[in-house]
């Protein structure tokens, strides 16, 4: 059973050099798709791999609230892609080695359910964003190892991020805040990245461009920032920009709350997916000016679940749809085109489509974040609405004590007249 407040989980996507890497429900599938000819997918089941008595929810109430399910919540690749780590809703963390051959590490227990993680450049720990609001780190080098609280919020955290040197911790939460902290000590905080307006769903540092954090919220905006200062540079209001609501003529209220963020170092190139929307922007990061380029908007058949970027440049784009669940798009003139004729794509679509039912139990999921947004309540339209009711009970309670008047007078006319 869901815990209340915590963000669902959809399939994902993940890139790193030659390998692909797929999830849906319970199931991992990973392949090097840059050989269409070999059949190499390794397929893992957290269900089949969990222990025989799974972990209960606990309600408000303290009771069992049901058994949890295995869907994996989150996962990552190590930036040599040596490594892969996934975290699933039966509080598992499960550590791969990805390279020369797949091959599980280690399965340990978390304290909370996961929400977001990453591995350090360094490759020795993965930290953990927890429903809590901590962050845990675990150990690579001593996979066997339980983990370490390294910093704490009062409020969900919903993503988790490192500066390339691994000098700074960056994390976001439900509350709008966008916390800095130091690796080394966690308890040292640098600054604060104040400015949404809502819950902030992704926060992303800018590869080649390491002074700069691109976030996202609830509140329709992308934000970049100085982090280090907790100055914000740049702000985009998606809401208002023209090219993406004529992609979305006919929706009458747009939350463009962004689920996905991937980034192409070669061209500086910003990818952007959103809730329960089916459109791709691409935008441009101008580092020098501090600011994003509206590019284009790529819309989609069918709802969006992840995107991520090769190395080469192209955009992956994985959607609910049995038929084309893969798309790609490179480059072409200035305008990102759709190509069929990728090495891999029909390799790693006819892997999708024959684990459909592992991605089935997906489609037509609504909003991942509708738990998340504030509630907005109108006092002034009940107080006037009040005042109203009262004025018109008033007016009529003017008329019958009117009419009680006048009934009482005349009565009394006709008891006193003068006999003839």
């Amino acid at each position: 059973m869901e815990a209340p407040g915590a963000v669902s989980p959809l399939p994902g996507l993940e890139i790193c050099g030659e390998l692909m890497v797929l999830t849906g429900g319970t199931q991992l599938l990973a392949a090097d798709y840059k050989k269409p000819s070999s059949d190499d997918l390794f397929v893992y089941d957290c269900a089949a791999t969990a222990s025989k008595n799974p972990q209960e929810t606990q309600g408000e109430d303290g009771k069992s609230a049901g058994k949890t399910s295995h869907d994996i919540l989150a996962c990552a690749f190590s930036t040599s892609g040596t490594y892969f780590v996934l975290a699933d809703d039966n509080k598992q963390l499960i550590l791969f080695r990805a390279k020369p051959a797949w091959e599980c590490l280690s399965i340990r227990s978390v304290i909370r359910r996961c929400t977001s993680l990453i591995i350090t450049a360094a490759e020795d720990k993965i930290l953990i964003a927890d429903k809590s609001g901590d962050v845990y780190s675990y150990s690579i080098t001593e996979p066997e190892n339980p983990g370490t609280v390294e910093l704490g919020h009062l409020s969900l955290l919903l993503d988790v991020a490192l500066s390339p040197n691994d000098q700074y911790i960056i994390t976001a939460d439900r509350d709008e805040k966008i916390r800095v902290s130091l690796t080394k000590a966690p308890h040292n905080i640098v600054s604060f990245c104040l400015g949404h307006r809502e819950f902030v769903s992704r926060i992303f540092v800018i590869p080649n461009y390491p002074d700069l954090l691109l976030s996202a919220s609830g509140d329709c905006t992308l934000r970049l920032w100085e982090y280090k200062s907790g100055k914000e540079v740049y702000c985009c209001h998606l809401n208002s920009l023209n090219s993406l609501n004529k992609c979305e003529a006919t929706r009458n209220e747009k939350k463009y709350t962004v689920l996905r963020i991937a980034y192409c170092c070669e061209e500086s190139c910003i990818a952007v997916l959103y809730d329960c929307i089916p459109i791709v922007s691409i935008f441009q990061l101008d580092a020098g000016a501090q600011n994003l380029i509206d590019k284009q908007h790529i819309p989609l058949n069918h709802k969006g679940w992840s995107i991520a970027f090769e190395d080469t440049g192209g955009l992956w784009v994985l959607q609910e749809d049995m038929d084309t669940p893969l798309l790609f798009y490179q480059l072409v003139d200035g305008q990102w085109q759709p190509a069929t004729n990728k090495k891999g794509l029909m390799k790693m679509s006819k892997y999708i489509q024959d684990n459909w039912i592992v991605f089935k139990g997906s489609v037509g999921k609504e909003s991942c974040y509708q738990n998340l947004y504030k509630a907005s309540f109108d006092n002034m339209a009940i107080y006037l609405q009040k005042k109203e009711e009262r004025l018109q009970q008033q007016k009529k309670n003017k008329r019958q004590d009117s009419q009680h008047e006048s009934n009482g007078q005349t009565k009394k006319i006709k008891t006193e007249a003068p006999l003839l």
